[in-house]
């Protein structure tokens, strides 16, 4: 698959977004969607599309894609005295200027020093290392538990999943995670090693999942269908 840049911005209901454009060998037609987690609009291609008339139809689509980016809630932003979901709870940023610039929690704070333009961005590293620290821990506990090997642990900002496993044994994760409650993490956690039991969704790999957890993950599966889409709000 490849991405083109594309001139064609839309507007609305506070969100800006430029359309983007991917071509794919398996597409038939064209299609154009928004994604509801953070609004990008993507147009995709079959690979010998001619570009000019694809975008004109984008285009023609413009009321289309306006009215569902003003359906978008407003993202959310990390500044001095908003709270941020954490492992199911929340986080206060208490921002001191004069503070050090190491970023440390203290019970439901988080204390962040430094420049305020520097905040989000400091909070944002914060999170994503103590994702990877619990998830690179968690996994490969789960993986011993399952007898299992794997190789590299990682976390990303994937737009559709929240984890995958490599046929090699290497697992990334979204760091998102670590705003979900534990549980959540656990089961997703889980999901992954056990593909390196089975790497399909047949009836063995459920099993398998179970067994790991110890129940079935119906409860997190929910959760992360009712929440999953503002976890990506986050930060935006």
């Amino acid at each position: 698959m490849s991405t083109e840049s594309s001139d064609l911005t839309f507007s609305a209901g506070g969100h800006t977004r430029q359309l983007t454009v991917k071509r794919s060998a398996l597409a038939r037609r064209m299609r154009l969607a928004v994604d509801p987690r953070d609004g990008a609009i993507r147009l995709t291609l079959p690979r010998r599309a001619a570009l000019g008339p694809a975008l004109k139809w984008a285009e023609s689509q413009r009321a289309w894609i306006e009215k569902a980016l003003a359906k978008l809630p407003a993202t959310e932003k990390m500044g001095p005295g908003s709270t941020i979901p954490f492992e199911g709870a929340t986080l206060t940023i208490d921002w001191d200027s004069g503070g050090s610039r190491t970023v440390r929690r203290e019970g439901d704070r988080l204390i962040v020093g430094g420049p305020e333009e520097m905040v989000m961005a400091r909070v944002l590293r914060w999170l994503k290392a103590e994702a990877a620290r619990r998830l690179d821990a968690e996994t490969r506990a789960a993986a011993e538990r399952a007898g299992v090997t794997i190789g590299r642990v990682r976390v990303g900002d994937p737009r559709s999943r929240w984890g995958s496993c490599s046929a090699g044994g290497d697992i990334a994760y979204s760091w998102r995670l670590i705003l979900m409650p534990p549980a959540v993490r656990e089961a997703t956690v889980v999901h992954e090693v056990a593909h390196r039991l089975h790497m399909h969704h047949g009836p063995e790999f459920h099993a398998a999942v179970e067994a790991l957890l110890g129940r079935a993950p119906k409860v997190e599966r929910d959760w992360l269908k009712a929440h999953g889409a503002a976890m990506h709000r986050v930060g935006r």
